[in-house]
């Protein structure tokens, strides 16, 4: 299933701003979030000083490792009827925090596009969401750059934002304010829901795959589990020591994993609130005192796309690779002030952005999933853990359907 030795990360290829003699260069220089479309042929770079690169994908031939391709279909369609896409770039007016493209082609977006557009029908839509730093969160059409949506609410920072997989353009948004919102994209940008009951800063929110659930994870040691049906509270789940900062799901659902400033990575069952693992991280040169206690505070996690690793950026400049499987990393990359990281979707490449501005792309594994694995993903993509557990079949297959083998 997974390969027997994988290769520490290669640096493809470092991004850097140019410096804009309008601001000062120290101050809100951050890249706090970068995230590629899910059809794979955009990226999208929130490079400090209220500035959103976007930026076709794959990049210059000189910089994609050897044998990689960008499998998008839609990308080679786009190409042949509208000419080679180009970079584009988004002046936000405010410190850009979140980042979130719509899944893509989205029947329903060309609606959204007809509204605003009307001269110009029948044009599938990818959407780019950015969150700023006084609470506004922009909605830009990413083929032309136009601002398409300004949606209001929001008290304070909108620091993530997250699009349901299935296409509906239902947005869900994280803030400082403490709370989430829900967003209709569809009723031109109507606020349907309000989440409270976070006591802090909520930094992430990540919603399932399925579409079931949300997860929001706020300054606190306890995370949020939401219904995205009802828009409830499911449970809590505890089990870190500091503030938790950033969540993911697997691609099928059946795993959370958790990432807080107490240095540990907790997978977790969603559906039963299970604590599964906790993956520590140790320095590699541990300090003769204790000055650097918090040195090894996380930043951000993300699943590989076909669900066997896992990334996290730490303040102990490392990126590191976890396999599923294992306890301990596989692969180390040196960084320095990382701050966030994401897979490309179809595998081989992680990009990460730091505290200077920068991006960074590295290699990452690249794996033949097993049979098995194929299959266990395939089932839980449509079966919660109490549906797989009432099957009629062996104990060890039960366990291995619910991740419980490790």
């Amino acid at each position: 299933m997974l390969s027997p030795a994988p290769e520490e990360p290669l640096l493809l290829a470092e991004l850097k701003p140019g410096r804009p003699h309008q601001f000062d260069w120290k101050s809100s220089c951050e890249t706090w979030s970068v995230a590629f479309s899910p059809d794979g042929s955009w990226f999208a770079w929130s490079q400090g000083h209220c500035i959103v690169k976007l930026i076709p994908w794959p990049l210059e031939e000189q910089f994609i490792p050897k044998g990689f391709e960008a499998k998008s279909r839609s990308r080679k369609n786009d190409t042949k009827g509208r000419g080679s896409p180009k970079e584009k770039t988004l002046d936000c007016g405010q410190i850009v925090w979140g980042l979130a493209f719509s899944p893509w082609p989205s029947p329903p977006s060309r609606k959204l596009w007809a509204r605003h557009h009307p001269q110009v029908p029948d044009v599938s839509c990818l959407i780019l969401a950015t969150g700023l730093n006084d609470g506004q969160i922009k909605i830009w059409e990413v083929q032309t750059g136009l601002l398409l949506l300004n949606l209001s609410g929001h008290q304070d920072v909108v620091r993530d934002l997250s699009f349901t997989p299935s296409g509906s353009l239902i947005l869900v948004s994280a803030s400082r304010d403490k709370t989430l919102r829900i967003w209709d994209l569809n009723k031109h940008g109507k606020q349907i829901q309000v989440l409270s009951g976070h006591l802090q800063w909520v930094y992430c929110c990540s919603i399932s795959p399925d579409c079931s659930m949300l997860c929001s994870a706020a300054g606190e040691k306890s995370v949020f589990l939401w219904s995205m049906r009802s828009y409830t509270l499911i449970r809590k789940l505890e089990g870190h020591q500091s503030s938790v900062v950033s969540c993911d799901f697997s691609p099928d659902s059946a795993l959370l994993v958790t990432a807080s400033y107490d240095t540990n990575v907790i997978m977790w069952d969603p559906y039963t609130g299970e604590r599964l693992r906790s993956l520590h991280h140790t320095q590699l040169n541990p300090p003769m005192d204790d000055s650097d206690v918090h040195i090894s505070s996380l930043r951000s996690v993300c699943f590989s796309p076909e669900g066997l690793y896992l990334a996290t950026v730490a303040d102990d400049r490392l990126l590191r690779i976890w396999a599923l499987e294992l306890k301990t990393p596989i692969a180390f990359a040196p960084m320095t002030n990382g701050l966030c990281c994401t897979f490309f979707p179809h595998g081989g490449v992680i990009a990460t952005g730091t505290r200077d501005g920068h991006v960074q792309f590295w290699t990452a594994p690249r794996v033949l999933s097993s049979l098995k694995h194929l299959c266990r993903k395939a089932l839980r993509s449509f079966l919660t853990t109490y549906q797989v557990l009432a099957l009629p079949i062996p104990k060890k297959m039960k366990e291995f359907l619910t991740y419980r083998t490790f």
